[in-house]
């Protein structure tokens, strides 16, 4: 939800300056390193939340099954 208000805050060029900032920050070489390892942890993000609400669900199963 966060990031659709920042987007929406942002005209196309500024999101142009931002990805011309990050070009000449990190160069073209360590860019696709860098999204490979944004990539990871977005995974690994959810695969948690996803943990999580499993969990939830199991207890809340359970405790329907002691009423």
């Amino acid at each position: 939800m966060m990031n659709y208000l920042l987007l929406s805050f942002l005209s196309g060029y500024e999101i142009l300056i931002l990805a011309l900032l990050v070009l000449l920050l990190f160069g073209g070489k360590k860019i696709p390193e860098l999204m490979k390892g944004l990539g990871r942890g977005v995974k690994s993000f959810k695969e948690g939340v996803n943990e999580a609400k499993d969990e939830i669900n199991k207890a809340k199963d359970e405790t329907k099954l002691d009423d």
